[in-house]
Order: C-alpha cells, then structure tokens, then sequence
C-alpha cells in the first residue's frame, strides 16, 4: 500500500507517530473509557459494545481516527482522567469538526494536565475509507497526517 497524505485543520498542534486505531462511527468517550478508568486499569480496552469497529481493542497511547464523538457530557471528563491516568490516546484525528464533547476533554487535559493529545480535524470522509487500524501514522505540526 502506498503512502497517503492528508491535510487538516490543526486544533492542538504537535509531531507524533503512531499506530491508528479506527472508528468509522461516533465514539462515545463515556462508554468507551469509564469501565477501564473506574477499574483504575494500566490499558483502556474499549467497553463501548455499540461500536464493533473498537469494542474490546486497545486504546491506550494510539491515534484514534473517527469522524466526531458522541454520547453522554460527561466524555470530556472521562477523557481529562484517562490522560491524567496516562492511559490516553497519543493523537485524536476527525474526519468531520471536532466536536464540544471531545473538545472539552483535550482542552482540560492541555491546561489542567499540561498532556497535549494532539489533535486534527476536518481531514475529510475520505481519510476514514484509507486508514486502517494497526496502520503507523505520522502527524505534522501544521495538520499533515501521512498514512503509511
């Protein structure tokens, strides 16, 4: 498979590379995360069963494409605690806008925390239909994320 590269708009700037783990679906952060943080786990494994593109794999320190997340108001929150616990993703790309919920949560783990998630958004549907999980990542400071 040949290298694809994909521009964005950068919310939280940073270089990073990484395995990509991929939802082609909404994530709901509370579903998702709550079981791992409540079991004060040393891994987040994905306890959303109304996601099969992520239920059960493992989420910690990965690069998480999806096109936004839903769920519950609390997801920033629960976001903010599995950074805080060091078992949050390296990296955050949307295809769509990122949304207030995911926002919230990279905002708090950036002022509160001082742990950067670095985050993209607006890469486009496309980018959803050329990633794949497992697949190693580049992201750039100015929103380039090449797939390799």
């Amino acid at each position: 498979m040949k290298e694809r590269v994909f521009k964005g708009r950068v919310v939280l700037a940073g270089n990073t590379i990484g395995e990509a783990v991929v939802s082609r679906q909404g994530l709901n952060l509370l579903a998702s995360y709550q079981k791992s943080a409540l079991k004060k786990a040393k891994r987040v494994i994905c306890a959303d069963q109304n996601n099969p593109d992520l239920y059960k794999k493992d989420l910690t320190d990965k690069i998480i494409c999806l096109p936004q997340t839903i769920g519950s108001t609390t997801g920033g929150m629960v976001l903010e605690t599995v950074v805080q616990m060091g078992i949050g993703p390296k990296a955050m790309l949307f295809s769509e806008h990122i949304d207030s919920l995911a926002a919230a949560g990279i905002i708090l783990s950036e002022v509160w925390l001082k742990s950067r998630i670095i985050t993209v958004d607006q890469l486009g549907a496309d980018f959803l239909d050329n990633v794949q999980d497992d697949q190693t990542m580049e992201i750039k400071e100015d929103g380039t994320v090449i797939i390799r």
